[in-house]
């Protein structure tokens, strides 16, 4: 079983990019915990950051035939990208959305999410326990846990 993990522009930037809304875990801390899980339940993880639309795209068309499931942080693309709702619409996998911050408790243009329609659920506000709480909750759903 294999599930993407998609992060979106400036998420590479964690741990030093304003970290009072985002904490100071870095990326690659985030995917090592997320790869200790995967591998705890027999799961493969295949990550990427990518700080164009068209990047994330070609990410899900790539790897979606092949994956089960789906954990996306799309960054500013949550609010405005139908592109990316498309591609995650199109290959018709569980996705999770998740988000470091309350986007809720944010401006209002980050309150709207294009990618919720197309996704099972939403973890947001608990920073980089989030991912961890997405792959739990996307696992039991394919009912690996």
């Amino acid at each position: 079983m294999k599930i993407m993990v998609i992060n979106g522009p400036n998420l590479n930037l964690l741990g030093a990019r304003e970290t009072e809304h985002y904490g100071m875990t870095t990326l690659e801390d985030i995917e090592e915990g997320l790869r200790e899980i995967a591998a705890r339940a027999g799961v493969e993880i295949e990550c990427g950051q990518f700080n164009g639309e068209g990047e994330i795209i070609d990410f899900i068309h790539r790897y979606g035939t092949g994956a089960d499931g789906i954990i996306i942080n799309p960054g500013a693309y949550t609010h405005y990208s139908i592109a990316i709702r498309d591609a995650i619409a199109a290959v018709d996998l569980p996705t999770v959305e998740v988000h470091l911050s309350n986007i809720h408790q944010r401006e209002d243009f980050r309150r709207e999410s294009v990618v919720a329609p197309v996704s099972l659920g939403g973890v947001w506000g608990f920073g980089s326990h989030g991912y961890e709480l997405a792959l739990l909750a996307l696992l039991r759903r394919l009912g690996v846990q």
